[in-house]
């Protein structure tokens, strides 16, 4: 099985916007947090986590000839293995018609987007350091406000949380927002860009 290593080095090949790796490490973050919750293999939850958008800036159509499809296709020719692979395909069921099945697919697509969303909310704070939110409460607000990061697929999340049977506010934000507060500086959102 790939290693920690060899996944960063085909995200850092395959991906040079600085804000899809930052995604990735959060989302790398989440997983392994959540394998520790659950006791699962830790290295393979944070390779899944790391890699899942790795063909995302050189494939952006969500299509049969886009991302994840595409990335997944070579990720198969490159002999990783049919675990990885079908992940990366069921965090975008919707256009892949792979469905989320495992614990470990179905954790991804319930932090997936919900990492999106904490950034976004740590951003707007004056500080710009995710360490900042220290209340749950804060990011239900914004949760509520449509308006705010409207992009991120609010459903997608709570359906995720039902599948993976964590309560969307008393478990899954937490441990997602705490597993991107201990990589802060990793993710830029340390309280830097509010120095600029």
């Amino acid at each position: 099985m790939p290693n920690r290593t060899e996944a960063w080095e085909l995200l850092t090949q395959y991906v040079q916007n600085e804000n899809l790796r930052h995604h990735a490490l959060a989302v790398e973050a989440a997983m392994r947090a959540y394998a520790r919750k659950y006791g699962e293999d830790e290295e393979l939850w944070g390779v899944v986590g790391l890699i899942h958008d790795f063909d995302y800036e050189r494939y952006p159509d969500l299509s049969v000839e886009g991302h994840p499809v595409v990335g997944a296709r070579l990720l198969r020719e490159w002999g990783w293995p049919e675990e990885i692979v079908r992940a990366v395909l069921a965090h975008a069921g919707e256009y892949t018609g792979v469905q989320p099945q495992s614990r470990l697919e179905k954790t991804l697509v319930a932090v997936d987007e919900l990492t999106g969303f904490l950034v976004a909310v740590a951003l707007v704070r004056p500080t710009k350091d995710i360490r900042d939110i220290t209340k749950i409460e804060s990011v239900r607000k914004k949760w509520k406000d449509r308006a705010f990061a409207a992009a991120v697929n609010r459903e997608e999340i709570q359906r995720a949380c039902e599948a993976l049977g964590v309560d969307l506010w008393a478990e899954h934000v937490p441990l997602v927002l705490s597993a991107m507060q201990g990589i802060a500086a990793e993710l830029g959102l340390d309280g830097r860009l509010a120095e600029k």
